[in-house]
């Protein structure tokens, strides 16, 4: 397999359907940005705690189907999809780790370890994913809502994975001031 093949440089790129589109055409920037936060959550990899770990492999993993998901135009039953199983997993992973953490009372600053300051940054640009989905699913029909519903509930899990690996750290939690 080449790595390059010189068929975007003129702005174009294929689809799984081998559709030519724009480069800048909202479907790459909402999978585009999804390959961000792949990419952020890889480098918090390892933080030093297998069962963290272990979730942030199966998110990776969950994020490219995301992003074969939302290039193909056209999926057909076999093609890789996110579903609500995804999300229950998530669920499930963010119930147990609520389980190990002070109750939330208010606000907090995105900051802590290194690991805990990186899986904020993750959660923030999962957010823009998330934004960038929607601005995709609300211009082009048929795409699945459960990708975005997960990448809703993703910012959650990091958010949640961010505090747990900084209460393991012993880093304590800031509150902003107003």
């Amino acid at each position: 397999m080449t790595i390059y093949t010189g068929r975007g440089d003129q702005g174009q790129t294929d689809l799984r359907t081998m559709e030519r589109v724009s480069k800048d055409s909202r479907r790459i920037e909402a999978y585009g940005t999804v390959d961000e936060v792949n990419a952020l959550v890889g480098v918090v990899r390892p933080t030093g705690y297998d069962d963290i770990d272990e979730k942030l492999r199966e998110i990776q993993n969950h994020l490219h189907i995301v992003q074969a998901d939302f290039a193909n135009p056209s999926p057909e039953e076999d093609d890789p999809q996110i579903d609500e199983s995804h999300v229950d997993s998530l669920e499930a992973f963010i119930d147990d780790a609520d389980a190990e953490l002070d109750p939330l009372e208010s606000f907090i600053l995105p900051s802590g370890s290194e690991p805990g300051a990186k899986l904020h940054h993750a959660r923030a640009v999962c957010r823009r994913a998330e934004r960038r989905c929607v601005s995709f699913a609300a211009e082009e029909a048929g795409v699945n809502e459960a990708a975005i519903v997960y990448l809703n509930r993703l910012s959650d899990a990091l958010f949640t994975l961010a505090r747990l690996v900084n209460k393991r750290e012993g880093v304590r939690e800031e509150n902003p001031e107003y």
